[in-house]
């Protein structure tokens, strides 16, 4: 439990990051196409284009995040196999923590007061699921669940694109949602996939939950780099924290066995809906972030420092 802890708290921690450089590299993009007066960099419907979520990839603050989300994936991978899905899905979601704070630094935005009270509302109800938490389910499941979990990613990235591309820069929550939801597939993935425990590399790549990961964790990466374009950091992180939290709990709990220890079952609901409305109420308290553009403005806000404006 404490191994599984411990590997969960430290993909949160690349989580966390890898988000704040991901969105300072896609603001450093953005500021490039304004700067160009680029008509290539949106589509007609105000989203950002495949041309310019690709440049965004390639700035060196984008990059290193998403190195990070790789080691977070890996790490976020082994806690799923050593505890119930939602604990370790929601303690991997409060990276929402550390996103807030760092975005304080690297990208000039301060955080309100109803902000660091929901903060520490997500933090106290990770106390509550850390100490409600029995063991993990088998995670062992009929092989036709498995190409259900597949059809589902396929469908939710697959149409998560598409209406993204049509919505524009409405999509930002709605991109941030269905990320999440496919970090979740993912995690849910991890738990079912054969061939792991023990390594039998065949059944590793006869599993359709491999394809569902592969499929879920690229299409998420991709949606949250979108929300991350044309949104908040923090509303669209907090929107992740729902997706990649909420369902595959459920999903862990009714699907795979997951459970509290006993006698702990309420604590265990409580701290679960406590830490997502905590998530959720860092984006709706969230003070708008300014946009690509108003760098050149450059005048500080009162209590900000010249390097916080410099950071936008």
């Amino acid at each position: 439990m404490i191994i599984g802890l411990l590997t969960a708290v430290a993909a949160s921690a690349c989580y966390g990051t890898g988000s704040v450089l991901q969105a300072v590299g896609s603001r450093k993009s953005a500021r490039r196409e304004a700067a160009a007066a680029s008509t290539t960099g949106v589509t007609q419907h105000g989203g950002p284009s495949l041309s310019s979520t690709a440049k965004a990839a390639v700035t060196w603050e984008f990059m290193v995040g998403t190195v990070l989300d790789f080691i977070g994936f890996g790490l976020g991978a082994l806690a799923a196999r050593l505890l119930p899905l939602f604990l370790s899905q929601t303690v991997i979601s409060a990276n929402l923590v550390i996103t807030a704070v760092l975005s304080i630094k690297l990208l000039g935005i301060r955080l309100s007061r109803a902000e660091w009270s929901s903060i520490a509302v997500v933090c106290s109800a990770l106390v509550l699921l850390a100490t409600a938490a029995g063991p993990e389910g088998s995670g062992h499941t009929p092989i036709a669940t498995h190409w259900w979990l597949l059809v589902a990613s396929v469908v939710l990235i697959g149409g998560g694109i598409l209406i993204v591309r049509l919505l524009g820069g409405r999509a930002a929550i709605l991109a941030g949602l269905l990320s999440g939801l496919g970090f979740g597939a993912l995690g849910v993935g991890v738990r079912v996939l054969n061939g792991v425990d023990p390594f039998h590399l065949p059944s590793l790549l006869g599993d359709p939950a491999l394809y569902a990961i592969l499929v879920a964790g690229i299409g998420g990466m991709y949606l949250h780099t979108v929300a991350l374009q044309i949104g908040s950091v923090n509303g669209a992180t907090a929107a992740l924290v729902v997706g990649e939290t909420v369902v595959p709990g459920i999903l862990g709990v009714l699907w795979l066995g997951d459970a509290s220890r006993p006698g702990f079952a309420w604590v265990a609901v409580l701290g679960f809906v406590v830490a997502v409305a905590g998530a959720v109420a860092v984006a709706w308290f969230g003070e708008p972030e300014p946009e690509p553009g108003a760098a050149g403005a450059g005048t500080a806000e009162v209590g900000e420092r010249p390097t916080e404006v410099a950071a936008r």
